[in-house]
């Protein structure tokens, strides 16, 4: 009798395991940098929202920081200080700058830092 031998399919143990640690892996860094993404596109929208306010030019730079506070705090954005924004205004010429980073940590000593440089600028100088 001829035998032919029969190929083995399927993962070993050991692939499995490793499979289902890099997948863990992934999950973990959606799960801890999603959210940062998450609100950091709710800043770009209250950027917007102040961009399109009519007379911002005319606007006192107080109440350009209170809107924007306001906004921020409806949309439950806690990780940007008020110290990572900065209004210059020049005549009929203002410039919103909003520069702030994100440190998060994934697992022991491992972490992750993101950056974020959004500018909004209205009239002329």
């Amino acid at each position: 009798m001829n035998h032919i031998a029969k190929k083995q399919h399927g993962l070993t143990l050991i692939s499995l395991l490793l499979l289902l640690g890099l997948i863990a892996f992934l999950v973990t860094l959606v799960l801890k940098i999603g959210p940062i993404y998450l609100e950091h596109s709710k800043v770009k929208s209250a950027l917007a929202e102040i961009k399109e306010l009519r007379d911002l030019e005319s606007k006192s730079e107080s109440e350009i920081r209170s809107s924007l506070d306001k906004r921020l705090s409806m949309n439950y954005v806690d990780r940007l200080k008020a110290d990572n924004i900065k209004i210059a205004k020049h005549g009929n010429y203002m410039k919103l700058e909003v520069v702030y980073e994100v440190v998060e940590k994934i697992a022991g000593n491992l972490s992750v830092l993101v950056e974020f440089n959004d500018v909004v600028e209205v009239g002329h100088e």
